[in-house]
């Protein structure tokens, strides 16, 4: 029996992790023990509760105003003890975030496996995104275990000198993720509100972008819909206060955008899957949006996830408001053009991740992913 666990602490990490600890527990030659940190609370509980996942071990550190400071040393000091007593045979992390970072060095410092998921995105700007570009990459330094969803991953993860026997090509687990959460008769009181028009989706809140480039963007987002009489934007707004203010002040007394509290991932699925297109920051919308065939404008200046840029599923705008406003205006007007970033393929995945990553952990063999032509 091999005993794997998993450390999480983040929505966007839940996301992708919980259909993996579900597909786990149906291995029978392995044990899985669920920790999660609360580096987010409320928005991690939900998707939680939306694949029915149940923490072993909670080290509930979310506190008000709390610092990438706070998160590090409260995952170091509470996962110490927890890996000592389980004594797992690997420790599974995801992506990029503080907790991923922190848990793969306390498993450093107590010489314990790592397998890491979504392994070998790159920017190779250690400042964009921040901090979670020096996250992964360190991250990668100590897997024993690198879960790539590309074959672009996993250059990346050889062109460093890690060793490619540890590298496995899985496709990404958000792709399992929404072949749960999207439904045919979903219904929603703001798809009420959207009614004929077409729905632009926007998430915004990364923390390069705070103060003025947030300006820039919701400023293009909103002199774009005061244009487009046939469009309306449903914005599910982050936690953060700073995120907050600036919205409040550029975008709230628009009556074509409703600001709402973020929804919870089978919400957020199905509106994406309903959206005309993707006005974003985040980087798991940019894998999602392209399952739908909904294009997506991506609001940063680089993305570790440039399959779909070359896919032409995604364009990266970054956050000048002349740039976002003239690419937001030609896809509304331009019917060929939109056409053929809602056609483009889907770089990130077949559904099966999961599996694949829990054949390579139970069994040792897999069949790599490889997308369609």
């Amino acid at each position: 029996m091999k005993k794997i666990m998993t450390v999480f602490g983040t929505r966007p990490e839940a996301i992708k992790v919980c259909p993996l600890i579900n597909e786990l527990k149906k291995r029978k030659n392995i044990d899985v023990i669920v920790c999660v940190t609360g580096q987010h609370r409320q928005m991690l509980d939900q998707v939680l509760n939306t694949f029915n996942v149940q923490p072993d071990y909670d080290l509930n550190l979310m506190k008000n105003k709390q610092t990438l400071f706070d998160i590090t040393i409260g995952i170091l000091e509470g996962i110490k003890n927890i890996i000592k007593v389980e004594q797992p045979d690997v420790v599974l992390i995801h992506g990029d975030t503080t907790t991923a970072f922190a848990t793969a060095l306390a498993c450093f410092y107590l010489q314990t496996p790592i397998g890491h998921v979504e392994a070998g995105l790159r920017t190779y700007n250690i400042y964009s995104p921040y901090p979670e570009e020096f996250n992964r990459q360190v991250v990668s330094i100590i897997s024993s275990y690198n879960f790539a969803p590309t074959q672009l991953s996993r250059e990346n993860l050889i062109s460093e000198g890690h060793n490619p026997e540890s590298i496995y090509i899985t496709g990404n687990t958000v792709i399992d993720a929404m072949e749960h959460t999207v439904t045919a008769n979903y219904n929603h009181p703001e798809l009420d509100w959207i009614g004929d028009s077409k729905m632009i989706f926007i998430t915004a809140h990364r923390r390069e972008n705070l103060g003025e480039p947030m300006r820039h963007m919701f400023r293009a987002i909103r002199r774009v819909l005061d244009e487009h009489v046939d469009c309306k934007a449903i914005y599910p707004i982050h936690m953060n206060p700073l995120v907050r203010e600036i919205a409040t002040e550029e975008l709230g007394e628009c009556d074509r955008i409703h600001i709402i509290e973020p929804l919870d991932v089978l919400d957020c699925h199905n509106f994406e899957a309903r959206s005309y297109l993707c006005l974003t920051d985040s980087g798991g919308i940019q894998e999602e949006c392209p399952s739908y065939g909904v294009p997506v404008l991506v609001m940063r200046d680089t993305t570790e996830r440039p399959e779909g840029v070359n896919a032409g599923t995604l364009k990266l705008v970054g956050t000048d408001e002349e740039t976002i406003y003239k690419n937001f205006k030609l896809l509304l007007e331009d019917k060929d053009y939109y056409n053929t970033m809602s056609n483009a393929c889907n770089p990130y995945g077949d559904g099966k991740a999961c599996k694949r990553i829990a054949d390579i952990l139970e069994y040792g063999v897999y069949e790599p992913w490889k997308p369609e032509k």
